[in-house]
This record gives structure tokens, sequence and C-alpha cells, in this order.
């Protein structure tokens, strides 16, 4: 990307959009465009229209989507496949048609099938059923990435898609529908605040994920917007799984929790492991920096501010 090129961030409020403001202006690129959800909601065509239409980005990332964990996923699933469709639809064909110069989409892991093959390559896609509890939503990332395939086969655009590890990491939504690490920072920071005897964790822990440290992403996004070209998706992470009871465990410990952890096992599990193959980025000569620990303690000491910063 040029250095003054137009790049619009859909989506810049949340986790990963945040993220790529704060990398991008690092970097040097001022010519950001962004817009709140209330400012242009990206499930409105004509919304988007007029400001694709106005603003001409050259390039896009697409990060803005509804996202959370199993709870949120489990709760509200037609809102899960319905908004993140009409927000995929609407941003990849509206940059097809005001001649964006590229577009870097954020599929999910969530498209792998629920029994994937470990770790998972990019040509593991659709060779099984998804995990139930996410179904919807991994089938709306799945549309996202064959709309980007198909633009570029039938109109020449250069849409990549990335599959991301689950993403962690400050400005992340720290409640019961978020993601798994900021859901559980919550819980054991609250526990500990109130001095509660044990923290209440859905499943068996048991489950491996692959924590990816969300600074980590952006430098990714933007590494691979400059060095990737190709038609086939992309994934990105650290290609290190971890168990839901470690991450837990490393989490209590950062917040100075000294109850014990409770595992519902009447609770879904979702995905017993989701590990991502990362090696063709690594091959391009990307590789991720923060380590799991001090990714986990920068975000709990953002958490901690934040609080403070929002209350009273």
């Amino acid at each position: 990307m040029e250095q003054n090129a137009k790049i619009y961030i859909a989506g810049h409020t949340g986790l990963i959009g945040s993220a790529m403001v704060r990398k991008l202006r690092s970097l040097g690129y001022s010519n950001i465009i962004t817009k709140t959800h209330k400012e242009m909601d990206l499930t409105q065509r004509e919304k988007v229209k007029e400001f694709f239409e106005k603003q001409t980005p050259q390039y896009v990332f697409l990060a803005a989507a509804k996202v959370g964990g199993i709870f949120a996923n489990s709760t509200y699933p037609a809102e899960f496949i319905y908004e993140n469709l009409m927000i995929q639809a609407n941003v990849i064909d509206l940059s097809y048609r005001y001649a964006v110069k590229k577009l870097v989409f954020l599929a999910s892991s969530c498209m792998y099938p629920k029994m994937c093959e470990q770790p998972m390559k990019e040509e593991y896609l659709m060779t099984g059923p998804l995990e139930p509890t996410n179904e919807p939503f991994g089938v709306a990332k799945f549309a996202g990435m064959k709309m980007c395939q198909a633009y570029n086969r039938q109109y020449g655009t250069n849409f990549i898609s990335i599959i991301p590890a689950n993403v962690y990491g400050i400005n992340d939504h720290f409640g019961e529908e978020g993601h798994v690490v900021a859901s559980l920072i919550k819980k054991f920071h609250e526990a500990k605040v109130k001095g509660e005897e044990s923290v209440t964790i859905w499943g068996t822990g048991r489950p491996q994920r692959e924590f990816f440290y969300v600074n980590d992403l952006a430098e990714a996004c933007i590494f691979l917007m400059d060095q990737y070209n190709e038609n086939e998706a992309i994934n990105v992470g650290t290609g290190v799984g971890t168990t839901i009871t470690e991450v837990a465990e490393w989490i209590k410990r950062i917040t100075g929790f000294k109850g014990h952890i409770i595992y519902d096992t009447a609770k879904p599990d979702g995905n017993p492991v989701r590990i991502l193959d990362t090696s063709r980025i690594t091959t391009l000569g990307w590789n991720p920096r923060t380590l799991l620990d001090e990714g986990l303690r920068i975000t709990y000491k953002w958490y901690k501010e934040f609080l403070s910063n929002n209350t009273g």
C-alpha cells in the first residue's frame, strides 16, 4: 500500500479493527477512513453505497462482524448468520463496484469441520460438517470467503481471505457473550474483587485452542495486504494449541484469584481441537511476536485500566 493511500477499516471500533488502526498509524499511514456503526450500519446497502461513492477507498480491511463465544453463538444464531452475510455482501460487492484495489476479508477458523484433522490446513475446508454451536457464523464467513473468490474469478478483483486463530487482546468485548479469553478475564477478575470461592467455566476444559494476540494479527493483515495475492484463503496464527484449562489457570494466576475452578460439563465444549497449520504464511516470511503469557498480561492490564476509566 502506498503511504498516502486511502484505507477503509470496516469495524474499526472492534477488537481486530481497532488494532488495525493502531498498527497502520504507527507505520505512518494517515489517510485512514472509519465509520462507527451509528454513523453507518453496514447491513444497510444504500448507506454503504453512499459511503463508497463519496469516499472511494483504495484499500479495504473488512474486520466488521457480529462475533462472540459459544454462549452468544448458541443464543443468537439467526443474528450471527444474517448480520454477517449482509455486512460481507455489501462491503465486498461495493468494493468491486467502486474499484477498490485490494480487499482483505477476515474469515474464521469456525469454517473448518468440527472433527478436522490437526493442524488444520487450508485444503481441509469443506471436508466435513461444522461444529453445531457456531455453524451459522462459520457458514456466513465461508460465504464471505467464497464471495471474494467468485469476484476474483469473474471480475479480476484482488480480494484475499485470511483465517485467523482465536484472537484475543485489548479492546475485546469482556462479558458472557465475548470470546473465551475476554470472558474468562472478566469472570476471574470479578470473582477476585468479590471474594468469591470459585469460578464456573463452560464445558470440560479439555478443548484446545490457538490463542493469537490481536496486535500480531493486525501486523499479519498488513503484511498479507502487501505480500499475498492468491485466491485461496490463508491461515494466520501461532500454530500452538492450549487447552481451556491451561488458559484458565494462566488467567487465574495473572488476576490473583485464589479460589478454585468448577467446570460445568452440562454446557458444550465446542470443537475438541482447533489449531491452524500456519506454514503458508511462515514460508512468506511472517511470524507472530507475542507469547500467550505476555499477551494475557497486557490484556488484563488494559482491562483493569478500562474499568478504572469507566467507573463512577
